[in-house]
């Protein structure tokens, strides 16, 4: 804590502060200096930073800094930034602007000329790929789904090409049906990991294929609780020579039927899709 307390935190810096996502022993060294320091703590909800504050024996002036109010709160931080102030940003849990409010802010501080300084730790969705044993190199976080089934569904399908692991957040009253769009939009062989309640008591991650994901959630009222990271194994490799069957096939029909046809029934027995299958089509018809 000595070595942590020699560093320099200058004025006129917006702290951006990562907070524990459940256990309060997650929090750093570095987070509790920085926030012993500040003059001030922007937050997503005073009484939830009171209260984390008041377990590490800390009393700060608190601004509340939430999705409804960002704009006027980033105006009145950066006039405090300006006099020489040290404010911190946290989140209700985890790293701010991270599938949380704070984004605008930090925007709005750098956009100022302002100082800007991260202060890493906790993230639900780092932590629960560092669990889910989902082998590659590149992971795609894409937060919240669309809560109405036809942006979920157009959502998935944009992302169902992606071989980078798919990193989700939900919440417990919807991920039924974000199990069921899931299932329904991608290959049901996909490994799907669940992590709910990180690092709370009930903590628990679970892997499965997708077939087996709805089973398991209805097998125990429970395992429906909390919140939710969910992640999904990326997109399989197409397998070598799928795009010159593809193409066989739709040459082939194109000697049969007429252009539309002949791309909508390759798109049928080859999986592939139809937009692309046509733009090829007019490519043989044109002699491409």
């Amino acid at each position: 804590m000595q070595d942590v307390a020699h560093q320099v935190y200058p004025p006129s810096t917006l702290y951006v502060v990562a907070t524990p996502i459940g256990n309060a022993g997650d929090i750093t060294l570095r987070a509790v200096n920085v926030l012993a320091l500040a003059d001030a703590v922007a937050c997503e909800d005073t009484r939830n930073t009171a209260q984390l504050l008041q377990r590490y024996g800390l009393h700060k002036e608190l601004i509340a800094a939430h999705e409804h109010n960002e704009r006027e709160a980033a105006e009145k931080l950066v006039e405090r930034l300006r006099a020489g102030q040290r404010i911190a940003l946290v989140s209700d849990a985890g790293t701010p602007a991270v599938s949380d409010p704070g984004a605008r802010i930090v925007d709005a501080v750098r956009a100022a000329g302002l100082r800007v300084t991260p202060l890493p730790g906790a993230s639900a969705a780092v932590s629960a790929l560092s669990a889910s044993g989902l082998i590659g190199d590149r992971f795609l976080f894409a937060g919240f789904l669309p809560a109405k089934a036809k942006q979920r569904e157009a959502a998935l399908m944009a992302l169902k090409p992606v071989a980078a692991t798919l990193v989700f957040y939900e919440a417990p009253h919807r991920i039924l049906e974000m199990t069921d769009a899931l299932s329904a939009t991608l290959e049901a062989g996909r490994q799907v990991v669940f992590a709910r309640e990180l690092t709370k008591l009930f903590e628990e991650v679970h892997r499965c294929t997708l077939a087996e994901a709805r089973a398991w959630l209805e097998a125990d009222a429970n395992r429906q609780k909390g919140e939710f990271v969910v992640l999904v194994e990326g997109a399989p490799p197409a397998a070598e020579g799928d795009d010159a069957e593809a193409e066989r096939i739709l040459a082939i029909l194109l000697e049969e039927c007429p252009l539309k046809q002949a791309a909508a029934l390759a798109a049928k027995i080859t999986g592939k899709k139809k937009n692309a299958l046509y733009e090829r089509a007019l490519e043989i018809k044109g002699g491409g």
